[in-house]
C-alpha cells in the first residue's frame, strides 16, 4: 500500500484560550520563538515518509472490504474539537479528524462527514492554515465516493503546501504532529477492527507493515525532542516500538515481468514481502496504540 495512513489528515485544529498544561505551554513557546533552535526538516523528507504511509481512504477501503460495518464509536467525536486549546493538541487532532473524515467518506456516511468537515474548518482557522483549504471543494468531493482519487490528490497537495509554509514560519513541528495524529488514528481503527476479525490476514499484515513507518516517525520526532511535549510523545511511541520488536519483515526480490492486460503492456512486480506477526503481537500493538490515541484525543 502507498500514499498515507494520513493524507486527509491535513485539514487543521481548534483554539480556546485557557487550561495550558506545562508541557504544551513549552511547546507553544517554542513555536512562537522567532529564534527557535530546532532544526529545519527538509520538506522532501516528510513528503517521502508520507508517500509510504497508507492513506485513511485506503485503510478504510480495506476495512470495508473485510465486511466490517461502519461504527462511529471507532472515531473521535467531532464535538471534542472544543477542548483542544493548544497548537500541540490542535495539530495532533487535525490529523485524527482527517483520518476520521476518510473513514466516514469510504462508508458514504455523509452526515457524519459534514460534522468532521465543520470541526476541521475550525481547527484549520485557529492554526492559521485555513487558507490552504477550499472547504467547499473538499466537501463536495467528500460526499461523493466516486471522487476518492481526486480527494486524495487534493489533500496530499494541500499537505505539501502546508508543510512548506510551516517550515518558513518556524512551525515545522506542526507538520510532524499532523502526520502522527492521522497515523495513530488509522492504526487504532485498524487494530480495533482486527481484534473483531482474527482470521483476516491482510489486516494483520497491514498492522505489521507499519513497523517500517514507525521507525521513520521516530526519526521525525527525534528532530524535535527538545520540545517537552514531543519528548513525552516520543516516550509513548518508544513503548509502541517495543511491541513491534518481535515482528519480522522479509523482502524477497524477484525480477519483474511484462504482461499484456486488455491489450496494454504492464510491468508486474514479482517481489514479495513476508510479515510474521502473531495474535500476541497484535494485542500488544493494539494496547499501546490505544493508550497513545486516548492521550491525544483527551
Amino acid at each position: 500500500m502507498k500514499n498515507i495512513f494520513y493524507s486527509l489528515a491535513l485539514l487543521s485544529c481548534v483554539a480556546c484560550s485557557s487550561g495550558h498544561k506545562p508541557d504544551e505551554l513549552a511547546f507553544e513557546q517554542s513555536l512562537d520563538s522567532a529564534n527557535s533552535s530546532g532544526p529545519i526538516v527538509d520538506p522532501e523528507l516528510i513528503g517521502g515518509i508520507l508517500g509510504q504511509i497508507p492513506s485513511p481512504l485506503e485503510i478504510s477501503a480495506l476495512l470495508k472490504a473485510s465486511g466490517t460495518r461502519y461504527d462511529r464509536r471507532f472515531l473521535n467525536a467531532p464535538r471534542n474539537h472544543e477542548k483542544y486549546n493548544t497548537s500541540y493538541k490542535q495539530a495532533l487532532n487535525l490529523g485524527v479528524y482527517g483520518t476520521d473524515l476518510g473513514y466516514t467518506n469510504i462508508y458514504e456516511q455523509n452526515l457524519d462527514g459534514i460534522k468532521y468537515l465543520s470541526s476541521i474548518k475550525l481547527l484549520a482557522e485557529d492554526l492559521n492554515i485555513g487558507q490552504f483549504f477550499d472547504l467547499e471543494t473538499i466537501g463536495r468531493l467528500a460526499v461523493n465516493s466516486n471522487n476518492l482519487d481526486s480527494l486524495l490528490l487534493l489533500t496530499t497537495q494541500n499537505f505539501n503546501s502546508i508543510n512548506n509554509y510551516l517550515q518558513t514560519q518556524n512551525r515545522a513541528n506542526l507538520s510532524v504532529l499532523l502526520l502522527i495524529g492521522g497515523w495513530i488514528e488509522a492504526m487504532d481503527i485498524t487494530c480495533q477492527v482486527a481484534s473483531l476479525d482474527e482470521s483476516n490476514k491482510q489486516l494483520h499484515e497491514t498492522i505489521g507493515s507499519q513497523k517500517i513507518i514507525l521507525e521513520q516517525i521516530m526519526l521525525l520526532l527525534s528532530f524535535y525532542e527538545h520540545d517537552a511535549s514531543i519528548s513525552a510523545l516520543m516516550a509513548d511511541f518508544r513503548e509502541l516500538e517495543s511491541a513491534y520488536e518481535s515482528i519480522d519483515i522479509t523482502y524477497t526480490y524477484q525480477a519483474s515481468t511484462m504482461e499484456i492486460v486488455d491489450g496494454i503492456a504492464v510491468i508486474k512486480d514479482n517481489s514479495t514481502t513476508t510479515i510474521n506477526i502473531t495474535e500476541r503481537d497484535i494485542a500488544a500493538i493494539r494496547n499501546h496504540t490505544n493508550i497513545i490515541r486516548n492521550k491525544i484525543i483527551s
